[in-house]
């Protein structure tokens, strides 16, 4: 038997209502956030994550689907979706007609991880994109959307925020971590040590316990942000209080992303393992550019779908719609005629072997049918419908040019 691939799961079940819900819940937050839909490709150049994403990052140094495609291009499965509505920003030309741009997207992602509980190789992100905005109020409303949607699914969180820095506190502040890390070298893992010429301010994101150990003694970038780093993580964190949204500061978050500068955050659950975040993003103002875009101010976010699943509370499910079958051969035309008028305007799911009354009422009742209507001998005859309100428990016979009206 064919299986499907490791780390590569269906959406079946209860899995699919929840994950609909979801989608349609986020989708809607975002676009009264000014938001609307874009979609880009599964499939871009390995080169575009290597320059946005960094050549020092796990994901594209040993998680990527990476292969050559039969026109010799090297070619990869998108590991993330910011890289890809970056490219598509810059390569329609929108960072050239200015103005301000946001966007929403949700799909598959791609990265050959071990696969664990909240980790797939294959698993679905919702994304938000803004490009134009410099303002820190911009960073808050993202925090504030991913807090909506949060709150509406019923799942509980915490905020961890930090601040990257910019172009003028981030160099000084780097020298200062290099120079800690070769007094420590000998006591940090091997990623730290390739980190620490690549990329140093990953280290703090060390998931090795003897390293995160040593890096409590470490600086903080948080200590070294410029004048204006540090009042706009002074006004954001006032943008927050003044909304009630709670948070804490968190000096070694700083993203598994390399394009992210100045605002940082997280959402994690207590409730999922150690897999803890649910949400995460920040800003990257200078990934227009990177991409040989121009320079433009952008912030957004990207909600790991699988992760957080489970943690959803459903809306109860009440009776919805109509179910419709036969109890003669003779009357299937007539009950498939009278489904696709009804369909312009409800849900509709018809049997089409012909059953016994009984067995029509038990289909309805297994699919959440409001209305169960039925055809046979009789209502055949007289050009009528047998109906009954699943929810009132109320039967009725009705013309069936009167069905429309209920």
């Amino acid at each position: 038997m064919i299986r499907s691939l490791r780390g590569m799961n269906d959406i079946l079940s209860e899995d699919y209502e929840r994950f609909t819900y979801f989608l349609q819940t986020a989708s809607r937050i975002a676009q009264h956030y000014g938001h609307h839909y874009i979609e880009t490709p599964l499939l871009e150049e390995t080169a575009l994550f290597k320059r946005s994403v960094g050549e020092s990052s796990d994901i594209v140094g040993k998680e990527m689907y990476q292969f050559t495609d039969k026109g010799g291009n090297d070619v990869c499965l998108r590991p993330e979706g910011t890289a890809g509505v970056v490219r598509a920003f810059i390569q329609n030309k929108l960072d050239r007609k200015g103005g301000i741009h946001r966007f929403f997207y949700h799909g598959p992602m791609f990265r050959y991880e071990r696969p664990q509980k909240g980790r797939l190789r294959e698993f679905h992100q919702f994304g938000v994109e803004s490009f134009g905005v410099s303002s820190v109020y911009e960073d808050a409303a993202m925090i504030m959307m991913v807090s909506d949607i949060l709150n509406e699914l019923g799942i509980g969180y915490r905020l961890q925020l930090n601040s990257l820095g910019c172009q003028e506190c981030m160099p000084p502040y780097r020298k200062k971590l290099i120079s800690f890390l070769q007094a420590a070298e000998e006591h940090i893992c091997e990623d730290c040590i390739r980190r620490k010429s690549t990329n140093p301010i990953r280290v703090l994101d060390c998931k090795n316990g003897s390293c995160q150990e040593k890096y409590i003694d470490a600086p903080k970038l948080i200590d070294h942000l410029c004048e204006n780093c540090a009042a706009d993580f002074a006004t954001l964190q006032k943008i927050l209080k003044d909304n009630d949204i709670e948070f804490e500061i968190d000096t070694h978050l700083v993203r598994g992303l390399d394009y992210y500068s100045k605002t940082a955050f997280e959402f994690v659950s207590d409730n999922i393992g150690s897999q803890s975040a649910i949400a995460g993003g920040g800003r990257y103002d200078r990934l227009v550019e990177f991409l040989d875009g121009r320079a433009t101010p952008a912030v957004g976010f990207a909600i790991g779908i699988e992760r957080l699943l489970e943690l959803i509370k459903m809306p109860e499910a009440g009776l919805e719609g109509y179910y419709m079958g036969a109890m003669d051969k003779e009357a299937i035309p007539t009950i498939i005629k009278t489904a696709q008028s009804k369909r312009h305007s409800d849900r509709v799911v018809v049997e089409y072997e012909p059953k016994g009354l009984k067995a029509h009422l038990k289909n309805a009742d297994r699919i959440k049918a409001r209305y169960c209507v039925v055809v046979g001998e009789n209502e055949l005859k007289e050009n009528t419908l047998w109906v009954k309100d699943l929810q009132e428990k109320k039967e009725l016979v009705i013309p069936a040019d009167e069905f429309q009206e209920i």
